[in-house]
């Protein structure tokens, strides 16, 4: 009843390959660089940055900054409103729970 079947293996669908045959090369070394040789030049192209270019940077970085953080300050201002109004609503229904337990 809870003996384990062991799954057989699919025979493969459509086009099967024959395995690539794998031939050996030779590797040649390189002849040692001199030490006079030019240091080799990077093909990306450098970026230039301007002082305007620079102080817009700057400016949009604290911009960015500013806004989240008057996003995550308005969020925590309100996680503390509610937790002061569920305090209140919890403190006036104990209230009213508790006098009227007293009137009976």
């Amino acid at each position: 009843m809870l003996r384990p079947k062991v799954p057989t293996m699919p025979q493969p669908t459509g086009h099967v390959a024959p395995p690539a045959v794998v031939e050996p090369t030779t590797v040649i070394q390189a002849a040692p660089a001199s030490a006079s040789a030019a240091a080799p030049t990077s093909a990306r192209p450098t970026v230039q940055l301007t002082p305007g270019a620079v102080i817009a940077l700057v400016g949009g970085g604290t911009a960015v900054v500013l806004v989240v953080g008057a996003v995550l300050v308005s969020m925590l201002l309100a996680v503390a409103v509610t937790g002061a109004s569920v305090a209140v609503c919890a403190l006036v229904i104990r209230s009213l729970i508790a006098s009227e337990s007293k009137r009976r």
